[in-house]
């Protein structure tokens, strides 16, 4: 990528995956690269207005577009033209200004919700479209799929390099710890900390055995600041810890309840339902650019994150 000034723009900057990225970049710096982290404050990216604004004043020759409306099951259930309508507003002005400005490469985050509800396992970067996503959240999976379709769209029209990622269930510091919308892990800390508190067993909702692929947000971060720097495809890339670190929701919820040394263990919840079984993700892709890539341990991982939720505990989205 030569050493030409790179002036990189992240949308969604205070959010897990954004602050991750500060840390990340600052653990392998590069002399050529200025980072603005964007956050809601900086204007509304569903506006056409307010986002030329910010590419105007930025002027960015690089985008990590992180941001979007996101919500729990419940929420996006409820919402799904909203979550679909504002999704589309967003990516469709970032992507605009970034045409019009002459950004040189564009990395959005794409999600594994957008993948076939129907399908076989593993899944890979070649079966996004091959059939339509869970119907729990069809808005925000079909606004994300459409990244990928305007991405090649933007390379056949223009000759733009626009890419995306798709990482799994990612967790860290700075995540959402809400009980009712937050994801399993910071749902599981959150829980557990109030277990904690009140002398009682953490209650895991549902058998415990449905497996998932978490990757660490720091991990994810530097997999993100590879892609901006040496990935020249179009095509998206899954972001993933190997098909072998698959865990079970019970053995998360140990490690969790181990790292805040619980005294009353755990008690699975079985009139909850389970959701997925599995949704087995192949990061085969990624291993041809990156053997050697060492992910942090899970355990090691949810032990930091738990750290930063007790340290964090008053100012934590929650």
């Amino acid at each position: 990528m030569g050493s030409e000034k790179k002036i990189i723009l992240v949308t969604g900057g205070s959010g897990l995956v954004g602050q991750a990225i500060k840390q990340a970049k600052q653990q392998d710096p590069r002399e050529n690269e200025t980072f603005i982290f964007l956050t809601s404050k900086d204007g509304d990216l569903k506006d056409p207005a307010a986002t030329q604004r910010i590419f105007e004043r930025y002027k960015p020759t690089h985008v990590i577009h992180l941001a979007a409306m996101v919500g729990g099951l419940f929420n996006n259930m409820q919402h799904n033209l909203d979550f679909l309508r504002n999704n589309i507003l967003i990516n469709d002005n970032v992507l605009h200004n970034s045409h019009k400005l002459g950004v040189k490469k564009v990395v959005s985050c794409l999600s594994t919700c957008i993948f076939p509800d129907k399908t076989s396992y593993p899944i890979d970067e070649t079966m996004i479209h091959n059939g339509p996503p869970h119907s729990s959240n069809f808005g925000y999976s079909y606004a994300k799929r459409l990244i990928d379709v305007q991405n090649h769209a933007y390379n056949h029209q223009h000759g733009c390099h626009f890419t995306s990622v798709i990482p799994t269930n990612v967790f860290g510091a700075y995540d959402n710890f809400n009980l009712e919308d937050g994801h399993v892990i910071p749902g599981l800390i959150h829980k557990a900390y109030i277990a904690k508190k009140e002398g009682k067993p953490l209650v895991v909702a549902g058998s415990g055995k449905p497996l998932r692929q978490f990757i660490y947000s720091i991990d994810l971060a530097k997999l993100f600041l590879f892609v901006l720097r040496e990935y020249e495809e179009i095509e998206p890339i899954i972001l993933s810890v190997d098909e072998s670190s698959e865990v079970s929701i019970g053995e998360v919820a140990k490690m969790i309840a181990d790292a805040f040394q619980l005294e009353h263990g755990i008690v699975l919840d079985e009139t909850k339902s389970d959701g997925q079984f599995k949704k087995t993700a192949s990061n085969k892709k990624l291993r041809g650019y990156l053997p050697d890539f060492q992910f942090m341990p899970l355990k090691d991982a949810i032990d930091r994150t738990v750290q930063w939720f007790n340290l964090n505990y008053n100012t934590a989205r929650k």
